[in-house]
Formats: C-alpha cells, sequence, structure tokens
C-alpha cells in the first residue's frame, strides 16, 4: 500500500503542516467553522483494539479476544467526523496535457487531491475519491483513518489520462451518491460547455453540498505561446490531430478563452462557489496555502 511519501515529499508535507480547513456553511452533524479534536468515542466506526488499563469502563472490554488471548482488550471507536469531503479528479484525455513545467494538468490535480487529504485527514475529518472521465473511474467513500489515506494515494498513484468526457453529465450522476451533505473538491480544467456545467455545479449547491473548484490550467492554455506551425492532438480522441498555424488564430483563441474564464468566474459567484485558479507552474503548496488563509481571513 502506498507511503505518503510517494504522492507527497517531505517538504511539501512541511509547507502544509500548518494549514488547516474550515468549512463555511453548515455540514453534516456540526456547526459552521468548528471541528472537534481528535479524541476517541462510542460512535459507529471501530478504529482498534488496545489493551485494558485501570479506569476503562468494562462494558467497553472485547470478551471474544479475550476467549482467545486470555487478555483484557477494549474497544475503542472513532466519533463521526464533523466534516465529509469528497474530492472529484477529472482524469479525462485534456487533462494529460503538459507544457514546459513538464507536469500534467492531471499529475498536479492528483498532487493536490493529496495535499487536501492530508490536512481533511490530520484534523479527523473525513476524506473520500471519485476519479472520472466519460464515466466514474474509482469511488471510495468518505473515512478517516491513516489506512484509508494510503488507500485513497494508491488509488491516486494508479490514475493516468483516460478518454473525452462530458462534466456536467458525469456531475449529475455523482450527486446521488453523496449521501451527505459536505464539501466538494473539483480538480478539472472544466473544458466543457459553460452553461450545462454551472447546471451541474447547481445540483451540488441543491443538495446543500459546499462546493470549492480548482480550475487547473497550463500556461500554454492561458497565454497561447505558439508562434510557428504546430501539431495540435485531440487527447480525448486517439490518433486526432491538426497541423496549425497558430498565429492565424491567436486572438480569436485568447478572446474566446477569456469568455469561457470569464462565464465560469460569474456563474460560480452567482452559485456562492470558490473558483480557484492553479497553474501547473507554480508552486502547488503556495497556492493551496494562500487559499486556505484567505478562507480563515488571513492575509
Amino acid at each position: 500500500m502506498a507511503p505518503l511519501t510517494d504522492m507527497l515529499q517531505p517538504e511539501e508535507l512541511q509547507s502544509i503542516a500548518n494549514l488547516q480547513l474550515m468549512a463555511k456553511q453548515t455540514v453534516e452533524g456540526a456547526i459552521t467553522g468548528m471541528h472537534r479534536s481528535p479524541h476517541k468515542g462510542f460512535s459507529v466506526e471501530f478504529a482498534q483494539h488496545r489493551e485494558y488499563v485501570q479506569g476503562d469502563e468494562i462494558r467497553r472490554v472485547d470478551w471474544k479476544v479475550f476467549a482467545k488471548t486470555d487478555r483484557y482488550f477494549v474497544r475503542e471507536y472513532e466519533e463521526e467526523t464533523n466534516l465529509r469531503a469528497m474530492l472529484l479528479v477529472d482524469a479525462s484525455g485534456s487533462m494529460g496535457y503538459a507544457g514546459e513545467s513538464g507536469q500534467t494538468k492531471l499529475q498536479h490535480a492528483l498532487k493536490l487531491a493529496a495535499c487536501l487529504a492530508h490536512i481533511i485527514m490530520r484534523q479527523s475529518d473525513s476524506i473520500g475519491l471519485m476519479t472520472f472521465d466519460t464515466d466514474i473511474r474509482a469511488h471510495i467513500p468518505p473515512r478517516s483513518s491513516n489506512r484509508h489515506l494510503r488507500v485513497l494515494y494508491e488509488e491516486m498513484l494508479h490514475t493516468k489520462p483516460g478518454g473525452e468526457t462530458d462534466l456536467s453529465k458525469v456531475f449529475h450522476d455523482i450527486v446521488p451518491r453523496l449521501q451527505k451533505r459536505g464539501m466538494i473538491f473539483i480538480m478539472s480544467d472544466c473544458f466543457t460547455d459553460v452553461k450545462e456545467l454551472l447546471k451541474s455545479l447547481a445540483h451540488f449547491r441543491h443538495a446543500s453540498h459546499e462546493v470549492v473548484i480548482f480550475h487547473v490550467m497550463d500556461r500554454d492554455e492561458v497565454e497561447f505561446p505558439f508562434d510557428a506551425w504546430t501539431r495540435f492532438e485531440n487527447l480525448e480522441l486517439a490518433g486526432e490531430f491538426r497541423m496549425v498555424d497558430p498565429t492565424s488564430f491567436r486572438a480569436a483563441y485568447l478572446d474566446n478563452f477569456a469568455k469561457f474564464t470569464a462565464a465560469l468566474k460569474e456563474g460560480c459567484q452567482r452559485h456562492r462557489i470558490d473558483l480557484v485558479p492553479m497553474y501547473t507552474h507554480e508552486s502547488l503548496t503556495d497556492c493551496l496555502a494562500r487559499f486556505l488563509r484567505q478562507r480563515q481571513g488571513v492575509a
């Protein structure tokens, strides 16, 4: 099973060590902005056995274990966490693009997801993961344990860019699978029809989820720096490409991209969704730290 350092380097873990995530709206079992500190209690999910010590309640002794070992052990349970969060990672073909940074948008998104999982788990909140392209590829429901974190990392390590996707359709399919309201973190380049995308995001909001979109982009997509004949491949349809003189439509591309991002920003503001630009050439942990501190009202 994947160790933490397979996804995050020690210096990256250190850079996010003091970061916290707080929900802005009420989530299941919690009041806005309040999370309990880690401790054990009587609740729904078994955590571990530990040896009986003087003062433990007799009713917590596991007599089946005593019958097998002739030693006293008590059962500990994890309290149900205040916050349930889901990471939705777009693993479609377009996320496989890598510019000069050498890192694909998907790799950037997965590392971001790993950082969030680490932060949320450290708070004793629960975190789950979905990856998708045309359909949902993996679905790991939220839980809160170190072993679960390694399960998430294992899935992330094996996630590769897939085929095409229809974000709005996939998001509509995901909503009924989320049985309790919580926080939804979406990592995607958001390349789809903006109007349909916003309708599907509104579906999450109508289900009382708090939504954060990390809009993952490569600098090439933002600046379109190409100035010579270039082969442009369709990453979501294998074998489809065109040789193009980019100078002939650079102005039109930049205008369309600006309209696309403006419409996405306006729609997210209207639906009270946080939209966070993330660029593959920038420090991921710096951008994440800045976002989380802004949520806490810290400059």
